[in-house]
């Protein structure tokens, strides 16, 4: 287990911790003399942290691996869904705007089983990658804002708008991606049969 896998591994073990500290009714709503959400915040904050830098290490120590290309999508799922529903909870997002958001990330996720049962992988785009940007800035602003700083939920919440306009143009754009890349391998079929 390399240290890019690790860190992988380690973002999934942190969303139940998350969800937890989210949605439990803590006395005073302090856990340990802190307040829930700046717990909450700091543990999606490092979550959101392991994402960037198990990419990082893995391409920097050339530790690319087929797990670290398979869990590490899925990890970060894990911890948006996590996070988005466990908003949804503590009444911060609406439904609707999740439910899009992770409608096109279940989209995605069939897209890409279905490339990758076929030999091909579908890279993120800039687009996919701005995308999760803003949903780990609003889900942090939201959290933040919850019966503290008013001024975090209105920026949460306009971040949130961003992470759903993007999820929506990514996933269109990861479909006609999907669609050209089949094409052409449709084509490339096509041209070696005899």
């Amino acid at each position: 287990m390399n240290l890019p896998n690790a860190l992988t591994l380690a973002r999934i073990f942190l969303v139940p911790l998350l969800v937890v500290v989210l949605v439990t009714k803590f006395e005073g709503r302090l856990i340990y003399g802190v307040r829930m959400e700046l717990v909450g915040a700091a543990i999606f904050g490092l979550a959101s942290l392991t994402d960037w830098l198990d990419g990082y290490l893995a391409r920097r120590r050339k530790q690319v691996t087929t797990f670290g290309q398979l869990m590490d999508p899925l990890a970060d799922k894990l911890l948006i869904t996590a996070a988005l529903l466990s908003l949804v909870q503590m009444d911060l997002a609406p439904a609707w705007m999740v439910l899009v958001i992770l409608g096109r990330e279940f989209a995605v996720t069939v897209l890409r089983g279905v490339a990758y049962s076929r030999g091909v992988v579908i890279a993120a785009s800039p687009l996919g990658k701005f995308k999760m940007l803003s949903q780990v800035i609003a889900i942090l602003l939201l959290i933040l804002g919850y019966d503290h700083l008013q001024q975090f939920f209105v920026l949460g919440r306009i971040a949130l708008w961003v992470a759903v306009i993007t999820a929506v143009a990514s996933g269109i754009d990861y479909y006609r991606r999907f669609n050209h890349v089949l094409s052409i391998q449709k084509l490339q079929s096509a041209q070696k049969a005899p």
